[in-house]
């Protein structure tokens, strides 16, 4: 019978989550759920110098965010909890204890002073440990465990020969054993270390895929040592490419805040969406058979498999991202674009009630972040300051004579109109157009500078003029007119 695939994603609650965090928790999501598997969250809080209050909420946050559901974690349990590192501390000892009995561990003694010693006087290759208390007699155990001396428990690692792993992106990964420390396993305060606390929690946890950065290529023998020292079955290990910046020079390098926010909750303030952050960090790393780019998380549980992980750096490009967040706005049903630009709409007008389609069906095909809407449509609030030159326009033929007749002409026929709906604004600019024998532009030009002061709006007269009301429209049009009957005194 085949196991049951299971991923786990274990930050540790330090106050952010960075876009590597939530790639590497998206494609274990993704390994599990398109697999029917389960994904389960844990929580490594045993590194208490980096713990952060309220590091916790924003892990739950950014999940519940981009729709990363877990089916087991702290908060709604399990059959292998407790899901956090600190809860499980008492079991730790028990294993570590059990490898120093079978001889494959060791309690070390040596000072915090010695070792620092040590790496100061560069008598290591690398910095390591010189394996000082691997073979101290029992007696000398027993008497500096009498007198109370505080240790640590240290892993025998083998000094000779090589140790070979498999990963599913990388393929096999030789490392020769005498570059390995001899790690340690406990600290002196209880706790474990990271690399020991991952192979216990994940070996009871039935973990079956260990999904993390490229980066841990190189620690991952220590943990396929301590599974052969106790007899368990080694995970399927899936190491993610490095995501990489763009440098002003061209060049690339790590992702850092150089680049621009690397945090998932900075980003979200800047005005992306989760929605197009998942998006694109799906792609990042990842290669689907189609090509395609756009997705849902639904979509992306569909087709996603392990395959198309790539070894090759993959480079965070914020275009690219504002693309996507841009289409997602596209995409989205009328309703939502304006539950999501209403708030954005209210800056400008807190009270009354406008056309809120109209103002809707002009944006959402050009906007690409919502916190741009009020620069985008300032000018209905306020007319800004513009030159009579504007009504010149070279393609439209236009210039201040012309316009003038065009603004006049305008203001006599809207006068008489009632519906003010942008069908019946173009029917009627359309059809005086026809009758004053001109191009649509020639007359439109005019009109929108009129009514917008300025050259480049999203959308075109008749959405600006339904918006801005009757009242309004007629005004901001023969102030328009006054203006360009100014130029010809």
């Amino acid at each position: 019978m085949q196991q049951k695939v299971r991923t786990r994603f274990a930050p540790s609650p330090t106050g952010i989550m960075h876009v590597g965090n939530l790639r590497t928790a998206l494609f274990e999501y993704l390994i599990a759920k398109s697999n029917s598997g389960d994904f389960i969250l844990r929580i490594e809080d045993t590194d208490r110098e980096r713990y952060v209050e309220g590091a916790l909420e924003v892990i739950y946050r950014t999940l519940k965010m981009v729709g990363l559901k877990h089916d087991e974690g702290p908060d709604i349990g399990g059959d292998c909890g407790p899901y956090v590192q600190s809860e499980r501390k008492d079991l730790y000892r028990k294993y570590a204890e059990q490898l120093v009995s079978e001889g494959k561990a060791y309690r070390c003694f040596c000072s915090k002073e010695r070792l620092e010693s040590l790496h100061e006087s560069k008598q290591l290759n690398g910095g390591g440990y010189d394996r000082h208390c691997r073979n101290l007699p029992q007696e000398e155990v027993e008497r500096l465990l009498a007198a109370g001396t505080p240790y640590v428990i240290r892993q025998k690692m083998p000094i000779e020969g090589s140790t070979t792993f498999d990963d599913v992106v990388y393929g096999p990964i030789t490392i020769e054993n005498k570059e390995l420390e001899d790690q340690i396993l406990l600290k002196s305060d209880g706790y474990p270390t990271y690399n020991f606390a991952n192979v216990i929690d994940d070996h009871l946890m039935k973990i079956t895929h260990v999904v993390r950065g490229c980066e841990y290529l190189s620690s991952t023998p220590k943990y396929n040592l301590l599974y052969e020292a106790f007899g368990w079955e080694v995970p399927t290990y899936v190491h993610l490419p490095l995501i990489m910046g763009k440098n002003a020079d061209g060049s690339v390098s790590k992702l850092s805040k150089r680049h621009g926010s690397t945090g998932f909750q900075d980003l979200i303030a800047e005005g992306y969406l989760a929605r197009a952050i998942v998006n694109y960090i799906a792609l990042l790393g990842w290669c689907p058979k189609d090509n395609r780019e756009l997705f849902t998380l639904d979509e992306l549980t569909e087709h996603f498999s392990i395959d198309g992980i790539s070894k090759s750096p993959a480079v965070f490009d914020y275009d690219k991202l504002l693309w996507f967040n841009g289409e997602v706005i596209r995409a989205m049903p009328e309703e939502e674009f304006l539950q999501n630009a209403m708030p954005y709409f209210r800056q400008l007008f807190p009270q009354g009630e406008y056309r809120w389609d109209v103002l809707a069906g002009v944006l959402q095909p050009r906007v690409t972040k919502f916190r741009d809407i009020p620069e985008m449509i300032g000018f209905l609030k306020t007319l800004p300051e513009y030159p009579a030159e504007y009504f010149i326009n070279k393609k439209s033929k236009t210039n201040l004579e012309n316009s003038a007749e065009m603004l006049t002409a305008a203001i006599q026929k809207l006068e008489l109109l009632s519906d003010w709906s942008p069908d019946s604004l173009h029917d009627v600019l359309i059809g005086l157009a026809q009758e004053l024998e001109v191009k649509n532009g020639k007359l439109l030009w005019p009109v929108r500078i009129a009514a917008a002061g300025m050259k480049v709006t999203p959308g075109g007269a008749m959405e600006i003029l339904s918006f801005l009301g009757k009242d309004e429209s007629l005004r901001r049009l023969k102030a328009g007119l006054e203006k360009l009957n100014k130029e010809s005194v």
